[in-house]
């Protein structure tokens, strides 16, 4: 997006959920979706007397997504309280990291137009998430809030970006790069709606060309891409309108109205200052050794970005395709799990882009979880490639084969769509055609040869579209021109 004389300038602060299977503090269970109320202890309420204890397991995905991040990882860390009133924060204070986090110092790159440019991360720190508040109204039209604290405690990582971005478009590679490398860490489900992946914006405008910073205004919870961008856009020329009115930036945080596409005023900005940050008294230091480092070094997946470059180098195929296959962990073991039964990548990869995928979108099903195994799918190639079906059956078929799971093979002879390569039998129904087309055959004669496609056309509706495509055009040529 264009500003003009203007540019934006963003840094995010990402809140990741961590699949753990109980919270950072406490043993209950961070699972999603449980009757309120029902994954509490007096831990995670905030009760007197009730201490925290480290999940270790919280501090190992910490650890690893700082080396995917390419942060340095700190050998000392600690917790803090930070201190704030909120109906769904039953301690009055929530516990984070806020001088010494965990991770510092690291960098994320993306790509915008083909080029690629590099995000820095100033901090990744662990922390426990709030409650939740859900709103009723009743039918007089009064409302009334309750208290959720099955949240409360879940184990967040906070990810801080320097302010690098300059356009929605690219916060929106950024999320996005960050959520795919999460999801392939298998430490986040990446899952927006229900609040497992959300962020913060802090946003400001200056003349192109400035070196300092304009007044930032923090815009909070965005939990959708879409809305992100919108949002974004809207709080840059909103700035950008007020500046040239003659008027200043106030620091303040915001919200986005996504039915009215704009940004308003929630509360003046916090300061560090204002939550009175203090050493975590109940939790001693984290420390983190190298052996535990390197054990984690060991872990780590092949990442997105790695897996793009090796899918464009060895296989050759286009950004476009790789961007979409290695967007996701599972989608790419698939991808070459059906490689090596069917090793023609650019095939492959066409199928996969636009016949799988839809089916898995309009099922919401993931890959690893598809009807057509990997298997099943070079079968179905394999059908296409040595003409025992068209290119044209292999697609119309794909959605029963999907639905039932069953052998390409099998299915096409049951169906009795075997592909007629037979020439004489082709032959005979090409010399019908042109039989009955005199006026047809005169013109393309004369030399109107994009008729071409009105024979194939009509021989296929013959043969319910089984003629070989490749012999058809051979045979109809041959017999037009003579």
């Amino acid at each position: 997006m264009d500003y003009g004389d203007y540019e934006g300038v963003m840094g995010l602060e990402v809140h990741a959920h961590l699949l753990t299977e109980s919270k950072i503090f406490c043993g209950c269970s961070t699972k999603f979706g449980a009757e309120p109320n029902s994954h509490t202890c007096p831990t995670c309420m905030g009760l007197p007397g009730a201490l925290p204890v480290l999940n270790r397991k919280v501090v190992e995905f910490a650890i690893k997504l700082g080396l995917a991040l390419h942060c340095s990882i700190n050998p000392r860390s600690v917790f803090a309280r930070k201190n704030y009133y909120y109906p769904d924060l039953p301690k009055g204070y929530q516990i984070s990291q806020y001088e010494e986090p965990i991770c510092g110092n690291g960098w994320l790159d993306i790509v915008m137009d083909g080029k690629t440019k590099r995000i820095r991360i100033l901090r990744i720190h662990m922390e426990e998430d709030a409650g939740k508040l859900v709103h009723e109204r009743t039918i007089d039209t009064s409302s009334y809030s309750m208290v959720d604290y099955n949240r409360s405690s879940t184990p967040l990582l906070e990810i801080v970006s320097e302010p690098d971005l300059r356009t929605p478009e690219e916060a929106t590679a950024y999320l996005k790069t960050l959520r795919d490398i999460l999801m392939y860490l298998e430490i986040c489900d990446g899952n927006m709606e229900e609040g497992s992946f959300r962020c913060d914006a802090n946003v400001s405008v200056r003349k192109k060309g400035d070196e300092a910073f304009g007044t930032r205004a923090e815009l909070k919870n965005l939990n959708s891409f879409r809305y992100i961008e919108r949002s974004l856009d809207y709080e840059i020329d909103r700035q950008i309108a007020l500046i040239k009115k003659g008027g200043s930036v106030v620091q303040e945080t915001r919200l986005f109205n996504a039915e009215q596409g704009v940004t308003y005023s929630m509360r003046g900005k916090e300061e560090a200052h204002d939550y009175r940050y203090f050493p975590e008294p109940d939790l001693l230091p984290v420390t983190v050794d190298e052996t535990w480092v390197e054990e984690v070094r060991k872990t780590l997946p092949e990442l997105p970005m790695e897996k793009m470059e090796r899918f464009m180098k060895d296989y050759g195929l286009p950004r476009y395709d790789v961007e979409i296959l290695a967007s996701d962990r599972e989608l790419a073991s698939y991808f070459e799990a059906v490689l090596k039964l069917f090793p023609e990548a650019k095939t492959v990869s066409n199928f996969i882009m636009t016949e799988l995928l839809r089916e898995l979108k309009d099922g919401n099903v993931s890959p690893k979880d598809s009807p057509v195994t990997p298997a099943r799918l070079a079968e179905l190639l394999t059908l296409i490639k040595d003409g025992t079906i068209s290119n044209k059956i292999g697609k119309e078929i794909f959605p029963e084969i999907y639905r039932t799971g069953a052998s390409p093979r099998d299915y096409v002879k049951q169906k009795g769509l075997l592909q007629i390569s037979d020439e004489g039998a082709i032959e005979g129904i090409i010399d019908a055609v042109i039989a009955r087309s005199p006026k047809e055959v005169a013109d393309f004669r004369a030399g109107k040869e994009k008729l071409i496609g009105f024979f194939v056309g009509q021989v296929m509706r013959e043969t319910k579209g089984k003629a070989n495509p490749a012999l058809l055009n051979e045979l109809l040529l041959k017999k037009l021109k003579a």
